[in-house]
């Protein structure tokens, strides 16, 4: 569970690193899982973006009940899990994402979601670790963004840069098996990796069931994505009633 101290700071600050590691072997699970899938699937070798809409079996790793606890805790009991991604940033190639909210992206409204990233490699500033502007979501607001389709970017937007201040940005250095958790709001980077070393991390996006995600907001290439996602009610209750939980399997897709 988190601490008060730790609650209070992702109020404050937008993010939370608990006093939390996954076990050697789930670690490696995953490594394994990815290796496995990133020979099915080559062309996600660096992101993917939409991991259980190819390969289910991710979801076993969003039933932790040491992160469901603290998620809970932060955006309350009825949560629903709409998605996962891996961002694998292998040595020397692995991209850059640019300054964003995770918010800008999403049909979810109201915009709520809680992201967990696991280190499933130590994350250094060497190899490309995440780094958040601390505080940048208490305005409840996206900020402009603008498209920027330069080579070596894992995602198409960028913050405008008179939106946020870089000097105040925070590295998040992980170890393999802890985490971190951050508000859909909150802005935050990587930079490229580097160094010889993979850098590789996933995410589990979960959000509380008085938000609904609205497949039918999305347009252009994300909208087949989005149709084809299965969200999965993991604790209590969809209090909307609007949310579809029928599963889509990756043929379908």
């Amino acid at each position: 569970m988190l601490t008060s101290t730790q609650v209070r700071h992702y109020t404050e600050k937008g993010y939370v690193i608990p006093d939390f590691r996954l076990d050697e072997n789930t670690v490696q699970s995953i490594r394994d899982d990815h290796t496995r899938f990133v020979q099915k699937f080559p062309q996600f070798f660096d992101y993917c973006g939409a991991l259980l809409v190819y390969d289910l079996a991710f979801l076993n790793y969003a039933r932790d009940e040491c992160i469901l606890n603290m998620v809970e805790q932060l955006l309350g009991p009825n949560l629903a899990l709409w998605n996962s991604s891996l961002f694998a940033k292998p040595p020397k190639v692995g991209s850059k994402t640019p300054w964003h909210q995770d918010g800008e992206y999403w049909p979810i409204r109201p915009l709520a979601t809680c992201s967990v990233w696991i280190a499933v490699d130590d994350s250094t500033r060497e190899n490309g670790c995440l780094r958040f502007i601390p505080g940048s979501h208490r305005s409840k607001r996206l900020s402009p963004h603008h498209k920027n389709d330069a080579k070596g970017l894992s995602l198409p937007l960028e913050l405008d840069a008179d939106q946020f201040d870089e000097s105040a940005a925070v590295d998040i250095e992980l170890e393999a098996g802890q985490i971190s958790l951050h508000d859909v709001y909150l802005m935050h980077s990587s930079e490229p990796n580097r160094s010889y070393k993979p850098r590789r991390g996933m995410t589990l996006r979960f959000m509380p069931t008085t938000s609904v995600y609205c497949r039918n907001l999305s347009s252009g290439p994300s909208a087949r994505v989005d149709r084809a996602r299965t969200l999965f009610l993991m604790r209590g209750v969809d209090v909307s009633g609007e949310n579809d939980f029928r599963l889509r399997l990756p043929s379908d897709f």
